[in-house]
């Protein structure tokens, strides 16, 4: 029975074991941002330009984010015709991909009718010239210039439930700053899936502007 314990508790143990000698292995880098402004879970951040590998997944939110990561882990992992392997950054992002505007956003996951674009943001050393090409033609790089982000933090689940919880928080922290969003929600999660729920980094992040 002494071992049977011990065996269950190692096991439970493990993934904590794992992260702490191994660190947060999703990332190497992160987006680079300033923050403006703070308040608990809240920050206005400015964000500086940087250049995203994208790809648009048709699905449900819950299903799209392993596909869109997988073809672009597919890319940075040497799927391109430098052969090149290209280190990993966070936050992966999924957006909503809206018909009416062209593909420019983070990883990000982004939705129209029912498209959304997963997006890996690359290594600053990186620029349009010095990336590799992808193989496969569903995956483009975009610049995106400068933005003004708001954003909330929460741990937890990746469920789309948690996601519209947090966004409508993010919505009302919006609007009470007087600030007016100018784009998509990004929804950005920061650690592998073997992370322990409890232990999760997830973001909702929105394009703002200034009131005058």
């Amino acid at each position: 029975m002494k071992i049977q314990r011990a065996g269950i508790i190692a096991f439970l143990l493990f993934p904590l074991f794992f992260l702490s000698i191994t660190g947060n292995v999703m990332a190497t880098e992160e987006a680079k941002y300033a923050v403006l402004e703070k308040e608990g879970h809240f920050e206005l951040r400015q964000y500086e330009p940087c250049i995203a590998a994208e790809t648009l997944v048709e699905g449900d939110f819950d299903e799209v984010g392993n596909a869109g990561f997988r073809r672009l882990f597919r890319y940075i992992s040497g799927d391109n015709q430098a052969k090149m392997p290209i280190s990993m950054t966070a936050p992966v992002a999924q957006e909503k991909r809206s018909e009416k505007i062209s593909m420019t956003a983070p990883v990000t996951q982004q939705k129209g009718s029912k498209d959304w674009s997963i997006a890996f943001i690359m290594p600053a050393e990186y620029t349009m010239d010095t990336l590799p090409i992808p193989h496969d033609a569903r995956i483009t790089l975009r610049a995106i210039p400068a933005r003004l982000l708001a954003a909330i933090s929460y741990s937890g689940t990746w469920s789309e439930s948690r996601y519209e919880e947090h966004k409508a928080l993010l919505d009302k922290m919006v609007s009470e700053r007087k600030l007016r969003t100018v784009g998509e929600y990004i929804y950005a999660r920061y650690n592998p899936p073997f992370t322990p729920w409890f232990m999760r980094r997830n973001e909702v992040l929105v394009p703002v502007e200034r009131i005058h």
